[in-house]
């Protein structure tokens, strides 16, 4: 590991925190723009969620999961997916996919492994705005292999440890005595045999483990508060995500999309209230997806059964808002994840809610030389966006591009939090939102312009 950066007059380096996709794509970044930088990666193998079983913890990969965005619209831009995968591959395919890429460019050897991060803080005694406000130096400190802590000084750090791995708890009325999990934690439908299983929430997630469900246990139920907009994997024989020509996504606002996107979706599916789901509320594209190609063929089947949301906890039952009682074994909670930077201190950033103030997503405004990568949640795949925002932050970081004052960064966090609240139904899983084109569009412009922005390069 480095010395202490810039104290000692040897090169300031950048420290990237994980070695999810995310992970990667900012390593071989800053590794092809000739950046100096650490990468820390608390399990044995690069992946993050898409490794099954990951040693790190915190991957919420189960047995049969498949990626939901096709293969060509999840690729980085300059590594393609084999073109005799299927379209949507599952996660071991994934996997070698981010293998390969590491292998390609070259930068496996930069990667710390089994090096937890414990702690990121700003560099310099006293207040730590101002010691921000001088150098913008971070201290990192990890434990190693060997169980010694160190500590190490970078110009900038890089935050891409995920947001699909801890958990959020839900609570309700009364107790419950039987058997009781969160997805993160689910793997195989063997333990569901023989059983009366409630499955809460209707994102993807609860759609799979659902269906996996109901062909092996003895009933299962999925309890859903609101209705969505489910969407088929296929749609009129083609890829749902290519159902409309690429140009048409990139061009069109999503407001001239969802009329035609609605249409393809009430011909080849019909409403979903057919099914025995209740209707939403909210129009198409205004919610994250859910995508599911089994849900609809094992409602048909009456192999699973639709309940609203749950009341009060009754025992070996439970009870629903519509007053009906079922006699449950087990139940899943698909409640999503809580943002957590256990490294960071809540003063720095404190994502209650998951609300985070971040410019253009990645930009601590009031914390210099500090980013996050692939903390977004897009209509489409995260890859080439943290991909994208690797390359920003690269500009940055090489002095190419600069970063507008605090207060206009402040002033355009505001406008995207509103935009976000009237674009999408409120939920604490929008709160990260994005549209994929759009998105990328706006990270490049943000370059462009922050070349007449005073620029801080590492």
């Amino acid at each position: 590991m480095s010395d202490i950066a810039s104290s000692n007059g040897s090169p300031r380096k950048a420290c990237i925190i994980g070695a999810g996709s995310s992970g990667i794509a900012a390593a071989k970044t800053l590794r092809e723009r000739g950046i100096p930088y650490d990468c820390f990666e608390i399990g044995s193998g690069i992946g993050g969620m898409w490794r099954y079983n990951n040693d790190n913890g915190h991957s919420s990969a189960y047995k049969s999961l498949h990626i939901n965005t096709s293969r060509d619209t999840m690729a980085f831009s300059d590594f393609p997916l084999p073109r005799d995968w299927v379209p949507f591959p599952d996660h071991a395919h994934v996997l070698k996919y981010f293998e390969s890429y590491v292998d390609h460019f070259g930068f496996r050897d930069t990667i710390s492994f089994r090096t937890k991060v414990v702690s990121v803080e700003p560099a310099g005694p006293g207040n730590p705005r101002q010691a921000q406000e001088d150098n913008g130096d971070w201290d990192v400190t990890v434990i190693g292999p060997d169980g010694q802590s160190r500590t190490n000084r970078y110009g900038a750090v890089l935050v891409a440890n995920g947001h699909h791995w801890n958990p959020r708890t839900v609570t309700y009325p009364g107790e419950f005595h039987g058997q009781q999990m969160h997805s993160h934690y689910y793997r195989t439908p063997e333990l569901f045999s023989g059983k009366r299983v409630l499955v809460v929430g209707f994102g993807n997630s609860s759609c799979d483990i659902a269906c996996e469900s109901s062909r092996v246990a003895d009933a299962t139920f999925m309890s859903v508060r609101r209705g969505a907009h489910v969407i088929p994997k296929y749609l009129f024989g083609w890829v749902m995500d290519t159902i409309l020509p690429k140009v048409i996504w990139k061009i069109l606002p999503w407001w001239a999309i969802r009329p035609v996107f609605a249409f393809s979706l009430q011909v080849a599916r019909g409403e979903v209230s057919r099914y025995g789901l209740p209707e939403p509320e909210h129009g198409v594209l205004q919610e994250h997806p859910t995508i599911s190609a089994d849900l609809f063929n094992v409602l048909g089947h009456g192999n699973l059964r639709i309940k609203p949301n749950v009341q009060e906890l009754c025992g070996d039952s439970v009870k629903f808002v519509d007053g009906s009682v079922e006699k449950i074994d087990t139940i899943v909670w698909c409640t999503g994840y809580n943002i957590s930077f256990p490294f960071l201190d809540g003063q720095i950033i404190d994502p209650l809610n998951n609300e985070i103030s971040l410019y253009q997503h990645v930009v601590h405004p009031d914390q210099p030389g500090l980013y996050f990568i692939g903390l977004v949640q897009p209509w489409g795949a995260t890859m080439p966006l943290a991909e994208a925002q690797a390359k920003w932050v690269a500009d940055v970081l090489a002095g190419q591009s600069g970063l507008p004052p605090r207060d206009e960064m402040l002033a355009e966090i505001q406008r995207q939090r509103a935009k976000i609240t009237k674009r999408y139904t409120q939920s604490v899983r929008h709160t990260i939102q994005v549209d994929f084109y759009p998105y990328q569009r706006l990270l490049t412009k943000t370059s462009r312009r922050g070349r007449r922005w005073p620029k801080r390069p590492l």
